[in-house]
């Protein structure tokens, strides 16, 4: 049965002392779960109900939030279920689906926040062709993209590392993310160049548009009047601080499990928990407080609740 049990199941090693604090940890991602759902489907409650905002700009907001909310529940769930068990185990196939999960959400991420800075670069510098370029099917188009690229890009080295031979069971971390090479005996060359481009196309390019484009909207905003530049900055500064927080923590996870053994397992058990925490927290915060028309609903739905 144990011989079974090891050969079906991987254990995660990355958690420190869970026995000793599993209803602490519980807690903390218990609470901040709950908080993302309500943060988030908040805002996108908000985004749905008013016709004002039925905007291009505000749509990518709510697929944002909705990316956050999804990737919380591919990571979150099974992170509860841990602290509360004896074992911290999961099955090959469940592992490969969260790592498939993790990471074409995460690019779908990059790709939203293109069609976001896009957006915003036909807005301020072609307002005159904005309603013509920006239409409902262009949105549905780059929506539809926005996930589907990544999906096709992630399946792949899922595809072909699912029947490669492995020579450990026991993941240095507490979720299954790019970590799980290490599982393998032997990873092709053919493989890992693909794992480079991929990282390249879903990662690096939007990247490098996104920042073309913000570069493009700041040169053109600094010879316009006073009305376009404070447009330039209410609608894009936002966006500029959920993409710092975000590569900030992509990086992250690429130094955990490349520079993973120079870390003590506690430091590396509190940089993982950073990586879902923050981002899935901060989006709708930063959106809430920072976009006017969405500040100003939120203000009268807090009002209104404070009169009933």
């Amino acid at each position: 049965m144990d011989d079974e049990l090891n050969v079906t199941y991987i254990t995660f090693g990355g958690h420190v002392e869970v026995q000793k604090y599993r209803y602490l940890y519980f807690l903390i991602i218990f609470t901040a779960y709950i908080l993302i759902i309500c943060f988030n489907f908040t805002i996108v409650c908000l985004i749905w109900i008013h016709e004002n905002l039925h905007e291009p700009m505000y749509i990518f907001i709510a697929a944002l939030l909705l990316n956050s909310v999804v990737f919380s529940t591919a990571v979150y769930p099974k992170l509860l279920i841990d602290f509360l068990s004896e074992k911290q185990i999961t099955s090959f196939s469940t592992c490969l689906l969260q790592f498939f999960l993790c990471y074409s959400l995460s690019g779908a991420e990059f790709l939203l926040l293109s069609a976001m800075a896009y957006d915003r670069y036909v807005s301020i510098c072609k307002p005159l062709q904005y309603p013509t370029i920006m239409r409902k099917t262009t949105v549905s188009i780059f929506l539809g993209l926005a996930w589907l690229v990544p999906f096709c890009q992630t399946a792949v080295p899922v595809i072909l590392t699912a029947d490669l031979k492995r020579c450990s069971l026991i993941l240095n971390g507490i979720l299954c993310n790019n970590s799980m090479f290490s599982l393998y005996c032997v990873i092709s060359r053919v493989q890992s160049i693909f794992g480079i481009v991929t990282l390249i196309i879903a990662a690096l390019f939007p990247l490098l548009f996104i920042l073309f484009t913000y570069t493009r909207i700041l040169i053109i905003s600094y010879t316009s009047c006073r009305e376009v530049r404070k447009k330039a900055a209410e609608t894009c500064l936002p966006h500029l601080l959920v993409l710092i927080s975000f590569s900030c923590l992509c990086a992250y996870d690429v130094i955990i499990v490349r520079l993973g053994s120079e870390f003590t397992k506690t430091a590396r058990l509190i940089m993982t928990l950073q990586v879902i925490l923050y981002h899935p927290l901060f989006n709708p915060i930063i959106y809430g407080l920072k976009m006017k028309e969405i500040s100003k609903h939120l203000k009268r739905l807090f009002s209104q609740t404070k009169v009933m």
